[in-house]
């Protein structure tokens, strides 16, 4: 939310006028009726935030949005420490800039979060605006989320075999005990109860011979220090397919856990997706959110969901980093097969299923138009896989690790460019594994990336060709070998290689273009998208 700041500053400077009540928590009990300590309730009517409730004048200028869910009265289930999940405690409070999260454990050492609905962004507002018209705007436009959004999700992910949380939606009275210190934060507010995919005690039958979760950042540091450590392409383009079906806009790096398979020295992670806020945000259909959603604007990443897909870009905006390191292998017949596969999965029956697994109150608000903007949207599939291969094939970037790589680059006579990377052992009686394999065509590929990172690489091109991919070459901060053999017709040189001056050894060709420098920032290689 940080990034979007100057924007929503911006727009609040715009409408200053449009928003001055001071934004609180008001009681998610609906009524008067009062919650007795110590009492035990099997549901209350509650709403999850009836402060979104605006008057038309409002909602023209900042968007009808999701307001009348927010401030809908749904039957929940009372949380209860003791009886759910066979008994919780609590562990360790968290959340970040927006949202209110408690870790609970049970007897068996699963782990759950107790995460808040509501979210209240307004931390991420300097000091001295956190009281004026600027974080009013911010909070408002929480509204713009689906507030039991998640629970949809889940449904549709577990029937397309993605996996995922199964949340549940509570109610957690005023009079709650066994919060300790945290209870004042959670009191008379509605939360989401999910189990947390963290680590190999949260492992089930679900996930099949996994040996582990881990978050992004674990599996990043393995991928590009050691070999054998990889990411399953494939169910990521199928999960990244996924998000723009249902309208996530928001998945970078930090909205995934990875499931770790073993299998022939080679350890695989696959992805499992978290954290589905932005699921069927409504955004545009005010004044000032539609300006700032247009295309040329800054906040035009927010995509709203509709029942057509009007720009694929924006819905990877947030996901460059992880999409970059983990599709970069996936086909455009492997892209379509994926699509393909949704689409038989996605049936009619599993989307009206999906849409109403929502409280009721809420489903008959939301329920039927979610399920056929879902309809419409699961027959744009194949395009939409079409959309994002081109994306992401236009410049493609392979790393490899701080081990020893050969990278082999192939030119072809018909301007294709072939890339294979062998992971070396240490054990020179081994032969080399090969770790990555694809053919880039020139109408789809602008150019082509290798990072070589720690480690002696090696980097071999041969092949002529009448036209050609460009190839950059970043050797790493160990000495590397550069032998260039290939040709490409034209005068533009093709292979360009980038090390410091005592870094690389290069053998060129006509093709070779070579850039050395004292400067050892040259080596620098995003390894946790920052």
């Amino acid at each position: 939310m940080l990034k979007y700041l100057p924007s929503i500053l911006l727009l609040g400077l715009l409408s200053a006028g449009c928003a001055k009540k001071n934004y609180f928590q008001e009681s998610a009990l609906v009524g008067d009726v009062g919650y007795e300590p110590g009492a035990k309730w099997d549901s209350a009517l509650v709403t999850a935030g009836r402060q979104y409730q605006k008057n038309g004048w409002h909602r023209l200028w900042w968007g009808k949005h999701y307001r009348q869910v927010w401030a809908q009265p749904v039957s929940l289930p009372v949380f209860d420490l003791d009886k759910m999940h066979g008994g919780l405690t609590p562990a360790e409070l968290g959340g970040g800039f927006q949202t209110t999260s408690l870790t609970l454990e049970n007897d068996e050492g699963k782990k759950f979060a107790l995460r808040s609905v509501d979210k209240n962004p307004t931390d991420v507002v300097p000091p001295l605006l956190r009281n004026t018209f600027v974080a009013n705007i911010l909070r408002d436009q929480t509204s713009a989320i689906h507030p039991y959004g998640a629970a949809i999700v889940s449904a549709l992910a577990i029937g397309v075999k993605i996996p995922h949380s199964h949340p549940r939606f509570v109610y957690v009275p005023k009079g709650v005990k066994g919060l300790g210190e945290n209870a004042p934060e959670f009191r008379d507010r509605v939360f989401l109860l999910e189990e947390k995919f963290e680590g190999e005690e949260s492992l089930t039958k679900y996930f099949g011979k996994a040996k582990d979760l881990v978050d992004s950042e674990d599996f990043l540091e393995k991928r590009f220090s050691e070999h054998g450590h990889l990411p399953d392409q494939k169910a990521f383009a199928k999960a990244r397919l996924f998000d723009v079906l249902i309208g996530d806009w928001d998945r970078h790096q930090g909205q995934w856990q990875w499931a770790v398979y073993e299998s022939a020295g080679k350890t695989t992670y696959a992805p499992v997706p978290k954290d589905r806020d932005q699921a069927f945000f409504k955004f545009k259909d005010g004044i000032i959110p539609w300006l700032f959603s247009r295309s040329w604007a800054p906040l035009s990443k927010m995509k709203t969901f509709t029942p057509k897909v009007n720009s694929v870009k924006g819905y990877l905006q947030n996901a460059h980093f992880i999409d970059t390191q983990c599709l970069n292998e996936v086909t455009l017949e492997q892209w379509q097969a994926q699509a393909t596969d949704l689409q038989k999965q996605l049936t009619d029956e599993l989307i009206e299923k999906a849409a109403a697994a929502q409280p009721l109150a809420a489903y008959q608000l939301t329920g039927p138009q979610i399920a056929a903007k879902l309809k419409s949207r699961r027959e744009q599939l194949p395009q939409l896989a079409k959309e994002m291969y081109d994306l992401y094939s236009r410049h493609v970037l392979i790393g490899g690790t701080d081990q020893e790589e050969k990278f082999e680059v192939e030119r072809l006579e018909d301007g294709s460019t072939k890339v294979q990377v062998y992971q070396v052992p240490e054990d020179d009686q081994k032969k080399p594994v090969l770790m990555y394999s694809r053919t880039f065509h020139p109408h789809e590929t602008k150019s082509i990336t290798l990072h070589g990172l720690g480690g002696k690489d090696d980097f071999t091109l041969k092949g002529n060709a009448k036209k050609g991919i460009l190839v950059n070459i970043y050797g790493g901060v160990a000495e590397d070998d550069v032998k260039d053999a290939s040709a490409v017709a034209g005068l533009s040189k093709k292979t360009r290689v980038y090390d410091t001056r005592i870094g690389v050894e290069v053998e060129k060709s006509k093709e070779t273009k070579v850039k050395k420098t004292r400067d050892v920032s040259i080596h620098a290689f995003d390894r946790e998208g920052l």
